[in-house]
């Protein structure tokens, strides 16, 4: 067995399984001011107040897995983008504490004051998160000790705003199809609504990505080019994202939920390929990347990695299936609603 490989993939599953459960959460959020009125807002923040938290735990375990399989990997990433790094956590914590607090009081000031804060913190949180999948598509400037050698302004060039502004794009429209499906009466028809602009957004965002990474990080679509099979993954993509609408016309919330899962999951398989077998690309010295065999931890660590990863990540889908479950249905107002 590539156990190198395998654990290259356990981390993939890991992460685009946070993307599709946080990325509703935090694309609630950042529309979160659209809502008008308290009770709106209070739908909103019901509609993901069971899960928010839980779904957290898939970054941190993915975290954790590239932690144990490729801890140069970490080590590098923790220390390029520390600065980077500190604000995702603060603005994590940060939309925690707003969720927590925001009904603590009834004055209007108050709860304006955190639904800013919330809302704020989840769009820079998606934003930061697009930031680092921008820079490991372009590459930062690593050296032959796997240090790295660039500036914190330098993570911030245009094309890796442009990723994090399309990772808010994405998030928002799963985001407000995440609440099309969670909410009902008027204010069920009034986010239908934000669903259609949202992957109007989404597309523009993508498509000028697309172009963009095919002029500026060729590298991305090499294996493309060397497997035209791969090829049919973007083709069914765009298919995926075209059924969200028709299913949000036709009332099938749930299944325009799925498709816009499938769509997130597709990235990250484009975006993983794209990057094989490179963990950090390394621009402008290539020969300096971290890959998944030179960055790795020894095959005796790996194995036994292997075995926890086999007994937990079945406890963890268990957890997330059964709160999913639980909380089911339409979202209610009530005494013991946020």
């Amino acid at each position: 067995m590539d156990l190198n490989l395998i654990w290259f993939i356990l981390v993939g599953v890991l992460l685009a399984g946070y993307a599709i459960l946080d990325g509703f959460d935090l694309g609630v959020g950042a529309l979160h001011l659209f809502a008008k009125g308290d009770k709106e807002r209070r739908l909103m923040i019901n509609s993901i107040g069971p899960v928010w938290d839980g779904n957290e735990v898939w970054l941190v375990t993915g975290g954790g897995a590239l932690f144990a399989a490729f801890p140069d990997v970490y080590a590098t990433l923790a220390s390029g983008f520390y600065l980077a790094v500190f604000l995702l956590i603060f603005a994590l914590i940060f939309r925690a504490v707003a969720i927590e607090f925001r009904s603590k009081q009834p004055s209007s000031l108050w709860r304006q004051s955190w639904d800013v804060a919330f809302s704020l913190s989840s769009i820079l949180s998606a934003f930061l998160f697009g930031v680092v999948i921008g820079n490991l598509i372009w590459g930062i400037p690593l050296g032959a000790d796997k240090e790295f050698h660039g500036t914190f302004e330098g993570l911030f060039h245009p094309y890796a705003l442009l990723t994090g502004v399309m990772v808010v794009s994405v998030c928002m429209m799963h985001g407000a199809i995440y609440v099309v499906m969670k909410t009902e009466g008027q204010f069920h028809h009034k986010a239908r609504g934000w669903v259609k602009n949202c992957i109007i957004f989404f597309m523009i965002t993508y498509g000028i990505l697309t172009m963009a990474t095919m002029l500026y990080a060729p590298q991305m679509v090499d294996h493309l080019k060397k497997h035209p099979i791969l090829f049919l993954i973007p083709v069914v993509q765009l298919l995926v994202i075209a059924n969200i609408p028709r299913e949000i016309y036709h009332q099938r919330n749930f299944m325009a939920f799925v498709s816009s899962s499938v769509a997130i999951v597709l990235f990250m398989f484009l975006f993983g390929s794209g990057i094989f077998p490179n963990m950090v690309h390394s621009n402008p010295h290539p020969e300096y990347s971290l890959t998944i065999y030179n960055a790795s931890s020894s095959i005796k660590t790996l194995q036994t990695m292997l075995i926890i990863a086999l007994i937990g990540m079945p406890l963890v889908l268990a957890y997330t299936l059964s709160i999913y479950w639980i909380f089911r249905g339409k979202v209610k107002i009530d005494e013991h609603s946020y």
